[in-house]
């Protein structure tokens, strides 16, 4: 059974169709990356299937689950980093984290010896999020994503405008989630996070285009 299964979607701003019957499906453990211009309906595909948009037509499934027609399947299923920081700046990174992890014990050994300490948000926990830099703020906001481990991974451009050493970082945190048989579903254009797909695709027209793999730079581009 797939983990993921998308189809035919569709979505609509007034008589602006920004998804125009988009299909995929990938198994556990797959990287499906997506790369296309601003605005070409990248985030939009993401929030769907997210839970944070509802589509105006097609089908969500996790695991042969209708995420669409039971709604408790996007939450126990799926971890969403958007673009945007959906931390809360005034209070520590430690209470944002409490908000997310219910289970005090759980969040404690993610700390010390799960994911958490991987990205390492233990050595700046007590820091209140309007201190952080871009690169810690992104380390938590996937940290949240993770609480209750969820088998799915959905990343909005993650390592935008972050320096080399964090992005560096973020790449080896999400080869360590693929090779525990988690899935990813990520929208980027930096090679090192291209490296990990083992499937790419060009969202062109409001639909998904499959793309070789290796493809790079203007040979990719010009697909767009």
């Amino acid at each position: 059974m797939k983990m993921i299964e998308i189809e035919n979607l569709t979505s609509a701003y007034g008589r602006k169709k920004v998804l125009q019957g988009v299909s995929f499906a990938a198994e556990r453990g797959e990287c499906i990356g997506i790369v296309g211009p601003n605005g070409c309906g990248k985030s939009t595909l993401l929030s769907i299937m997210a839970g944070v948009l509802k589509p105006t037509s097609g089908s969500v499934r996790y695991y042969g689950n209708d995420a669409l027609e039971n709604r408790v399947v996007f939450r126990k299923m799926t971890g969403y980093v958007p673009q945007e920081n959906p931390l809360m700046p005034e209070l520590s990174v430690y209470d944002n984290l409490r908000l997310w992890y219910t289970d005090k014990a759980e969040l404690m050994k993610e700390l010390k010896e799960g994911f958490l300490q991987i990205l390492g948000i233990s050595e700046f926990l007590k820091m209140p999020v309007s201190k952080l830099s871009g690169g810690m703020k992104k380390r938590v906001s996937i940290g949240i994503a993770l609480s209750g481990m969820p088998p799915v991974l959905i990343l909005d451009e993650p390592s935008a405008a972050l320096d080399l050493v964090c992005k560096e970082d973020i790449r080896r945190y999400l080869q360590i989630y693929l090779e525990r048989k988690g899935t990813v579903v990520i929208t980027t254009h930096e090679e090192s996070e291209l490296s990990l797909c083992g499937r790419l695709y060009v969202m062109k027209g409001g639909k998904l285009v499959e793309a070789d793999r290796k493809l790079r730079g203007k040979e990719l581009t010009d697909m767009f």
